[in-house]
């Protein structure tokens, strides 16, 4: 598993979020209230709004085009809606820099 350092944890607001580009993918890296970090591949599974710059409330991104609420710990939509992104193991270090796991 590839580890990849994105940053400082001061780079991205409370409740914030910034993007990464993996290859081919577009990575979404959220800073919780409680100062976790989360990070999503950056589609909703309903019409691939970036989620980046949805609303996050708690540990959910409100994707801005419908609003389908997503699980930033799984990636799953929040019943009634279906489906699922893949997310990705985040750490933050003693220094506060931010790794990613791919």
């Amino acid at each position: 598993m590839k580890r990849l350092q994105i940053g400082h944890i001061a780079d991205i607001d409370v409740k914030g979020s910034r993007t990464i580009q993996v290859e081919q993918t577009e990575i979404a890296v959220f800073r919780l209230s409680d100062g976790k970090v989360r990070a999503v591949e950056n589609r909703c599974p309903h019409k691939k709004g970036k989620l980046s710059e949805g609303m996050v409330c708690g540990e959910v991104v409100h994707c801005p085009l419908h609003d389908w609420k997503i699980n930033l710990n799984d990636g799953k939509a929040q019943a009634p809606d279906e489906g699922c992104i893949p997310t990705y193991e985040t750490e933050i270090d003693e220094a506060g820099m931010i790794y990613i796991k791919l």
